[in-house]
This record gives C-alpha cells, sequence and structure tokens, in this order.
C-alpha cells in the first residue's frame, strides 16, 4: 500500500490542502488527484471524505484538525472505521506507529522553524518503528537549503506545504527534491 501512495504523490506534483467547503468544491473540479482535508469534525468528515473518494481522488485526513478527536489512537481507529479515507497527516509520531498498524497511508508534518527541527527529524529516521510514509516540512517556502539536509538525514520521501503562492514557489520546492507540495491556495491548483 505504502509504495503505491509514495508513486501516487510523486505522480501529483500540486497537491490540494483543503480548509473549507469551498475549497472542497473547488478541488473536486481539478485534476489533481490527492487531496489533503485540513477540517471538518467527527460528524462531517465521513462525509467529506466520501465526496472526495466519489471523484475517485486520494483523501488524507489531517487528523490533529478533526473537531471532537484527541490525540490518541482511538482517533486513527476512528478514522480507519467510520470514514473511507486512505490515510492521516498528523504531527505525532505516536498516531504515525498506530496508523501504520491499522492499515492507512502516513504523512508525518513537522514545522521547520529553528536547527531542534532538524534534530528532531533526524531522531525520528532513528526509529524505524515509526517512519511516516512521506514528511512533509512546513513551511514550503524554506525547501531549498532544507529539504536537501533532510533528504541526507532519512530515507522517507519529503514533500513541502505552507506558504506555497506561485509556480516559482512550487518549481523551488519540487527542483530542491520534494515529492510534491501541498497547498491551499486555490490559483496554485491551476498552474500548468
Amino acid at each position: 500500500m505504502c509504495s503505491d501512495f509514495v508513486e501516487k504523490v510523486e505522480n501529483t506534483p500540486i497537491i490540494a490542502a483543503i480548509k473549507n467547503t469551498e475549497g472542497l468544491e473547488v478541488c473536486l473540479k481539478t485534476d489533481i488527484d490527492v487531496i489533503f482535508v485540513l477540517f471538518g469534525d467527527v460528524c462531517s468528515i465521513p462525509k467529506i471524505v466520501k465526496k472526495i473518494k466519489d471523484a475517485g481522488k486520494i483523501a488524507m485526513v489531517h487528523i490533529d484538525l478533526i473537531s471532537g478527536l484527541s490525540g490518541k489512537d482511538i482517533a486513527v481507529d476512528y478514522i480507519k472505521k467510520n470514514t473511507q479515507a486512505d490515510g492521516i497527516i498528523t504531527t505525532k509520531n505516536n498516531l504515525i506507529a498506530h496508523a501504520k498498524e491499522v492499515g492507512l497511508n502516513t504523512i508525518l508534518r513537522y514545522f521547520v522553524l529553528d536547527s531542534m527541527a532538524l534534530v528532531n527529524i533526524e531522531n525520528q529516521a532513528k526509529q524505524s518503528n515509526i517512519q511516516p510514509d512521506i514528511i512533509e516540512i512546513i513551511p514550503g517556502v524554506v525547501v531549498p537549503k532544507i529539504i536537501k539536509c533532510i533528504d541526507k538525514i532519512t530515507k522517507v520521501p519529503v514533500m513541502a506545504g505552507g506558504l506555497i503562492s506561485d509556480k516559482e514557489d512550487v518549481m523551488n520546492a519540487l527542483s530542491s527534491g520534494a515529492i510534491s507540495i501541498s497547498t491551499t491556495n486555490q490559483s496554485v491548483w491551476f498552474l500548468d
């Protein structure tokens, strides 16, 4: 499952990250195959994911941003049992480990704000039992220098997200080694 997922992300250089119903409707009209869900609650997330799946797209739920879910394994179980989501996005290592156990694809999100973030990524890379399928670094506009450093310390594919606002940002991230970018900026979703 994991290698198919990573390949699909690699083949989708721009990923739509949606933060509201309007964004959901717009992304369903794009050619983008992978959608990051950054909004919802325990009542609405099954319907949001179903719309994405009915459109033939991959749905990744940012579990930390879903109202009513906690940072505990039971939240992962809820996503697995009550939605058709392909996987989760989170900043929590423990949720990555459990999601892998139950067969969900995983993206571990890091906020790369200082050198300590790089130390955290390196420490995570040494713990083989909690390897995510993909690491996403935020903000994505810092990618040119940082992504090469992260590529040296982990074998996990790296993607970039956050503050990506135009084609130059996309190209900088991809040429630096990111496998793809995620953005809520709808104008970037329609770049050629």
